[in-house]
């Protein structure tokens, strides 16, 4: 155990507990504009005490600082060059920080030497990852007038920042919402306090749009969660970090905490995320099959695995559809494998994401011949064929009421905890009377 000192206001101080391996001891420190020095205990690893009301964020010192002599004594007035005790240039890249409570929550970003040469982007680049702010988050408390440089507000974005500037960053507490909460029920299938996983219905839309100002699943968690809600960019809602589309089922991670919200974002964008579907489509896709092999971007890897690597971008004519580009949109990777074959004339097919475009499956299965069933925008020619399954069948997966796909698996590293969570969904009553009919109308 080791005990860290820092300032909440001029002339007062609080002492903070703090668990941390054995370290090197630095002195370094100030209170106000005047110089002071006190001792504190440097871990191998980044460590965030929370005291009440402070937070303490203990870094590394990098190699620059390994060799540096201690800044004075405590009570003396001189200090070395190592100015903030959180320093480490790795983490922060050239910006200095101390993170402390004064009049409110406020971060104090210290501009380093090798910062970016605009506010924004220097911020962007200086905020610890505890403290949780995104670039958005940041340009929106930019134009509020929430970042303050000598105590005057900066509101432009693009100002000149110089190193050793000191920028104070004013950390509004969580407000409410427009949206309004509505008790609509919920297949919860994890929660804790910085995240819900939640197994979604068909016909639910994810978040509130100009059509579908309620009855979503936002409004449905704004009233399951209450006051559980943290904060997400300085509004208590809830964050989402992915979405499935209105009529697909199955399974969403949402974040309740700013700290989870971040965390499980950087885990989408890394592509981290194991997201596998389970779809019905019309025809097989097959390696024999020269037409699909005649596809750009198509290839078979072993295993019989059908992968799909295109870009993607919404519709010139259409704005409520993608379409597969090559030259612009946003690149996109789907990968898929035969599951059960229904007498050539449907497939029960697993998908999976290396990327999460919007409607990607469905376009890329479309794209490769192969639409979803049930699929009205995407679904193309293909029907499923009463020659094959018999009137009664073919009339059932033809007028199939949405595509047939289902969020079945979601697995990820909770983004506070780092314990590897996988989670999954059986197939809803209506997939499986879909794949009851299949296979019945085969014999």
């Amino acid at each position: 155990m080791s005990v860290v000192t820092t300032p909440i206001q001029p002339g007062a101080m609080v002492i903070a507990p703090a668990v941390a391996p054995a370290g090197i001891c630095k002195l370094a420190g100030k209170v106000g504009r005047r110089l002071f020095a006190f001792g504190i205990r440097v871990t191998s690893s980044p460590t965030t005490v929370m005291t009440p009301p402070i937070m303490v964020i203990i870094r590394t010192i990098t190699k620059t600082f390994s060799k540096r002599s201690e800044g004075g004594k405590p009570g003396s007035i001189g200090v070395s060059d190592m100015v903030s005790p959180y320093e480490d240039e790795d983490a922060v890249d050239g910006a200095k920080m101390a993170y402390g409570d004064v009049a409110g929550n406020r971060l104090i970003i210290v501009i380093g030497a090798d910062a970016a040469p605009r506010l924004d982007k220097a911020l962007a680049a200086a905020v610890p990852e505890q403290a949780a702010l995104s670039r958005s988050r940041l340009m929106k408390m930019i134009d509020e007038g929430d970042v303050l440089r000598g105590g005057v507000a900066v509101t432009n974005p693009k100002t000149k920042v110089k190193a050793g500037e000191e920028y104070t960053l004013i950390l509004a507490p969580a407000v409410d919402v427009a949206t309004l909460p509505e008790d609509i029920p919920l297949s919860v299938i994890w929660e804790d306090g910085d995240l819900i996983v939640i197994d979604k219905p068909a016909g639910m839309v994810v978040h509130p749009a100009p059509g579908t100002p309620s009855g979503t699943l936002v409004n449905a968690l704004l009233h399951h969660c209450g006051d559980t809600l943290s904060g997400i960019g300085g509004e208590r809602r809830p964050g989402i970090v992915h979405r499935i589309d209105k009529d697909t089922t199955g399974l969403l991670v949402v974040a309740k905490s700013d700290r989870a919200h971040h965390g499980l974002a950087a885990q989408f964008e890394a592509h981290t995320v194991n997201r596998r579907y389970i779809a019905v489509v019309n025809g097989v896709p097959s390696a024999y099959d020269p037409r699909i092999r005649g596809l750009r971007g198509i290839t078979f890897e072993a295993g019989g695995i059908l992968k799909i690597a295109t870009h993607l971008e919404r519709h010139k004519t259409d704005r409520q559809r993608q379409a597969v580009v090559w030259n612009s949109g946003r690149h996109a990777v789907t990968r898929t494998r035969v599951m059960e074959d229904f007498k050539g004339g449907a497939a029960l097919m697993e998908c999976w994401l290396e990327t999460g475009r919007t409607h990607q499956i469905r376009v890329h299965m479309a794209y490769a011949g192969h639409g979803l069933v049930g699929d009205q925008t995407y679904g193309g020619k293909k029907k499923v064929s009463p020659k094959l399954f018999g009137a009664e069948v073919a009339e059932m997966g033809n007028s199939f009421p949405r595509q047939a796909l289902h969020a079945a698996t979601l697995g990820f590293a909770h983004p506070v905890t780092g314990e590897m969570l996988e989670f999954t969904s059986p197939l809803p009553a209506d997939l499986e009377g879909l794949l009851a009919a299949l296979r019945k109308g085969q014999d």
